[in-house]
């Protein structure tokens, strides 16, 4: 089981953070770059990846990683703050 580890103050904006979401879940060409776009794709897998977040940077980066921390639960990801 993948487990990805993200940082908040790593990013300094919700874009970046959606990159980084991306490339690490090696999402396809056409992921959208926001939460519902998260959703559609964890929800094509098998088995959702393990979450590990630590909150931090903007307020809207903040807000992006809380939305995903959600997105990997409703997906039945086992998801941990640090």
């Amino acid at each position: 089981m993948q487990t990805i580890c993200l940082f908040g103050s790593d990013y300094a904006s919700p874009a970046e953070l959606h990159q980084a979401l991306k490339r690490l879940l090696a999402l396809p060409d056409y992921y959208g770059m926001n939460a519902d776009a998260l959703n559609d794709c964890l929800g094509e897998r098998a088995a959702c990846p393990t979450l590990w977040y630590r909150s931090g940077g903007t307020e809207d980066v903040q807000s992006a990683l809380q939305l995903a921390a959600r997105v990997f639960r409703d997906n039945g990801a086992s998801v941990k703050e640090l």
